[in-house]
């Protein structure tokens, strides 16, 4: 938005949050990619869907803006957007931005991401050769790529028979290449693109529900003394050291250890092993600057702990009452619960609308919601790690994460991404459907000359059709009422799997200033990372 309305050089400036984003998404996949198990396909099929999912969730705000700077603040259309020829080129070109990056998102679910997954794990077995690798991912990606043709097919395919049974193939050919121009297609697209939003909403309820909860929590309660910490950890040492001391004092005369002392001695050793590398980890943390810099910047993590707790329970409130509103002012089910304007107040709608006369606030509120629905949803992720319903998958720890995990993470927060514009739109509906977007409406009294006199209203659902532009985000959540209905009772499984996340986290102790970073299944020579 800077660069639209900056009078600098806009290639130059367009180039620079791109750049931001890359650089983030780098950083962010080698703060928890292994070092040992790192290969270069997954760490750049990573980084590039990481970054697919933050220029996607975008777009949103971006539409917002753009039907907003069409009218002045007085309701009337700008010049240059007077045209309506000239507000359909916008609106298209809004449209074309999603189904781009919404396809690229399907191509990377479907195909890409699948693909580079099985490959790593087929390369993981060394009884089995390059081509046989080939073979083995080509096998397990065919079943992907067959539902992602059908969908691209299904997609763009004419829904009509082409006119003359009898017409040569040439003929048929540019007929279908007529159609992928048309509209036909497009519904079906948006088919496709809500089905992957509906496995988005699962993980938005699974990850991103507890993500608002325990990010902020994390922040207030902090980590455990690091002083302490090894301390408890010395004493565990010494406990083990003598339990494993006791339990070879029954074989100094020769007599052989019973089958059930070998499995308590051999797992005791392990318990060491692990209590000596946390010994080390700590040590380590405690000489870190970093460790010395968080515990300098505690209060300001309490005070953004607290913000995050208040701006979650704001969401859940304003998703709440949007919900309570669909389920009174709404046709019912067969409507997919749609509300045309806001019946009750929403405090975070009232909230974008009232900063609106101020520019730019409310464009960059939207935005701050936009990354903050990311923001938790990755700290979701990192805290829970992949679950498959109740097996665990993977882990997310720093530098300990193996490839697959982040290929998971990514295909995980694109689905999020998909679902986030709903949620957007269940937390401000009137907002996110027509923007800061105002409309004149003529006096019923005597004009004079030219000028029409009468009062300037913000746009809703009351407002002339030719007066207010919808987004395109709002057509593309509602083009299928059964889809909005799963919405509808997804929005109440949110506010669910909140409240218990919120509890669960409330009564979790604080974190180690070393969590994750150790584990039983780690070898010795993972260590080696951090001592060099």
């Amino acid at each position: 938005l800077f660069c639209f309305l900056s009078e600098v050089n806009f290639i130059s400036c367009q180039s620079l949050p791109m750049f931001v984003i890359l650089a983030f998404c780098w950083v962010y996949i080698r703060k928890f990619q292994s070092r040992q198990e790192s290969e270069v396909v997954s760490t750049i099929t990573a980084i590039c869907a990481l970054a697919i999912a933050l220029i996607t969730s975008a777009l949103l705000p971006v539409d917002i803006f753009l039907v907003s700077f069409m009218k002045h603040p007085n309701g009337t259309y700008k010049e240059w957007a007077a045209n309506n020829e000239t507000r359909g080129q916008i609106e298209d070109t809004v449209l074309y931005g999603y189904y781009t990056l919404y396809s690229i998102i399907l191509f990377c679910v479907f195909l890409w991401i699948p693909f580079v997954y099985f490959y790593y794990e087929e390369r993981d077995d060394d009884n089995v050769n390059k081509c046989s690798v080939r073979i083995n991912v080509m096998d397990f990606t065919s079943l992907l790529l067959q539902n992602y043709c059908f969908i691209v097919f299904r997609a763009f395919v004419p829904l009509e028979a082409p006119p003359g049974q009898n017409s040569t193939q040439w003929e048929k050919v540019q007929y279908l290449f007529e159609e992928l121009g048309s509209s036909h297609g497009l519904p079906a697209l948006s088919f496709s693109i809500s089905t992957l939003t509906l496995i988005g909403m699962l993980a938005v309820i699974t990850y991103t529900a507890y993500g608002m909860s325990v990010l902020p929590l994390n922040l207030i309660k902090g980590t455990r003394s690091v002083a302490y910490e090894r301390l408890e950890n010395t004493e565990d040492i010494d406990d083990v050291e003598h339990q494993i001391e006791k339990l070879k004092t029954k074989c100094k005369d020769g007599r052989p250890l019973s089958s059930r002392d070998r499995n308590n001695l051999q797992e005791l050793e392990g318990k060491l092993q692990v209590l000596q590398r946390r010994g080390r980890h700590l040590e380590i943390a405690e000489r870190n600057c970093c460790t010395k810099v968080g515990s300098a910047l505690r209060p300001f993590k309490i005070l953004l702990g607290i913000f995050f707790i208040l701006v979650a329970l704001l969401f859940t409130v304003a998703l709440f009452i949007s919900n309570l509103d669909k389920a009174l002012h709404s046709a019912g089910i067969s409507s997919g619960f749609i509300v045309f304007g806001t019946n009750l107040t929403n405090p975070l709608n009232e909230l974008l609308l009232a900063l609106q006369p101020v520019f730019p606030l409310d464009y960059i509120l939207i935005t701050v919601i936009t990354m903050y629905f990311v923001v938790t949803s990755m700290a979701g992720i990192r805290n829970m790690g992949i679950w498959f319903f109740w097996i665990r998958l993977y882990k997310i720890r720093p530098k300990k994460t193996r490839p697959q995990a982040l290929l998971f993470l990514c295909m995980i927060l694109l689905l999020i991404v998909l679902h986030t514009s709903y949620m957007i739109y269940s937390l401000a509906p009137q907002y996110v459907m027509y923007g800061s977007q105002k409309y004149l409406m003529p006096s019923a009294g005597p004009t004079s000359g030219n000028a029409t006199f009468g009062t300037t209203r913000i746009c809703d659902a009351d407002a002339p059709e030719d007066q207010c532009t919808v987004t395109r985000s709002y057509l593309f959540l509602h083009k299928f009422w059964f889809f909005s209905t799963i919405y509808y009772f997804g929005n109440w499984a949110f506010i669910v799997a909140f409240l218990i996340g919120l509890v669960v986290s409330c009564c979790r102790g604080k974190k180690s200033v070393i969590e994750g970073e150790v584990e039983a299944d780690d070898s010795d020579l993972s260590d080696d990372e951090y001592v060099h």
